[in-house]
């Protein structure tokens, strides 16, 4: 076979042995090579051939990129809500992921990317994944990171959350990641600093990276969600992971079923795509996933059920109900877990049913797209 190398090995043009037609070899970038037949005999003509469809290719290539670039941005700089993010903000965060995935399986896991910006963990509630997720992520990606827990603050001498932030502000950081009892806080500070804010959790309003980690975990696990029915259950009252959730994987098209007792249900749940029941059995037909959250002891005022005992009886998921949802239905959790309250110990630690340490591990990268996603943006387009 004869080879003539035109674009080193992008480009080739090649003869086979029983054939007096040039042939050429087109390879582009995370494509299979493409094969075409020049048509000539004549080397001249099928150089210029092969270079007239090389140039084509590569610029076909580069508008797919760039309307890929278009379709699937976000260009605000804070992450607030889940309420208000459309499908192809949200499958931003989602694509941008899918590098740091394979980047936190390397064995070297540092990048400079973030060289020479300060990240704030500003954490006012007990946190244990989300917190060292985003001092993971922000480390991962060389940021210098500070953390601040409500203990160590002066607040505990009677400043001001107002007076807290102005003075952050005032060393010019790059993003503050916030997590805070109040509902609404972290727009408000946002509307206070010069640097992104992210949520990290305001109160049972929302929690957004979570969600978005969430979704990662089930576009990993299935590749898509038009068609898939996702059974949330539990405290859905006082979770703001309920509510982000249900707001980002209806808006990428699952359908969602809430599940839980009455007393912990809001009234405005009420969405087109949502079903609510207070039955298991009913609730868990036909799911592919089911997520179980805790009871937020912590935000509970009065008596919502009996006891722990009856709860896990008619709401805590273990084999049998699981056996309602379909046959391959995967279990997840946002964590922390109250074992035999919500969930059965063996089920959350079966690998073969759960996603629990897997939707640990995706919360590393998403965290580390927010990240560079917003900081990027900050520098584009400013505040």
């Amino acid at each position: 076979m004869k080879k003539i190398n035109l674009k080193e090995d992008h480009l080739q043009i090649y003869k086979r042995e029983n054939s007096n037609v040039w042939q050429i070899k087109i390879k582009l970038p995370h494509k299979k090579a493409l094969r075409i037949t020049s048509r000539t005999k004549i080397l001249e003509d099928a150089k210029n051939i092969a270079l007239h469809k090389y140039n084509f290719f590569i610029k076909e290539r580069k508008n797919i990129d760039k309307n890929s670039e278009k379709n699937f941005q976000y260009k605000k700089i804070h992450l607030i809500e889940s309420k208000n993010l459309k499908k192809n903000e949200i499958e931003c965060f989602l694509i941008e992921s899918n590098k740091y995935i394979k980047f936190n399986k390397q064995n070297i896991k540092k990048s400079n990317l973030l060289k020479g910006r300060t990240v704030f963990n500003l954490f006012f509630e007990d946190s244990t994944r989300t917190r060292t997720s985003f001092e993971v992520a922000a480390k991962r990606l060389g940021a210098d990171l500070i953390n601040v827990a409500l203990k160590d603050s002066s607040i505990n001498k009677g400043e001001t959350l107002f007076d807290t932030m102005t003075t952050i502000n005032s060393m010019d950081p790059d993003v503050l990641i916030v997590r805070h009892p109040e509902e609404g806080i972290s727009k408000k500070i946002s509307k206070i600093v010069k640097a992104c804010v992210i949520n990290a959790g305001d109160g049972s309003h929302e929690h957004p990276t979570q969600a978005l980690l969430d979704a990662l975990t089930i576009k990993k696990k299935f590749g898509r969600f038009a068609k898939l029915k996702i059974a949330i259950c539990g405290d859905i009252l006082h979770s703001r992971v309920a509510r982000s959730n249900i707001e980002i994987l209806s808006t990428l098209g699952a359908k969602i079923n809430i599940i839980g007792p009455k007393t912990l249900i809001p009234k405005d749940i009420q969405q087109p795509n949502i079903k609510i029941y207070n039955n298991m059995k009913a609730g868990l037909k036909n799911c592919d996933i089911v997520m179980m959250l805790r009871i937020q002891k912590e935000r509970i005022v009065g008596k919502h059920f009996t006891n722990e005992k009856e709860y896990f009886n008619k709401f805590g998921l273990d084999y049998k109900k699981l056996g309602y949802a379909k046959k391959q239905a995967f279990v997840m959790h946002p964590g922390p877990m109250n074992r035999g309250v919500e969930i059965d110990s063996k089920l959350a630690d079966d690998v073969t049913r759960s996603l629990i340490q897997e939707q640990v591990s995706m919360g590393v990268a998403i965290r580390m797209a927010c990240l560079e996603i917003l900081i990027n943006n900050k520098d584009k387009y400013g505040n």
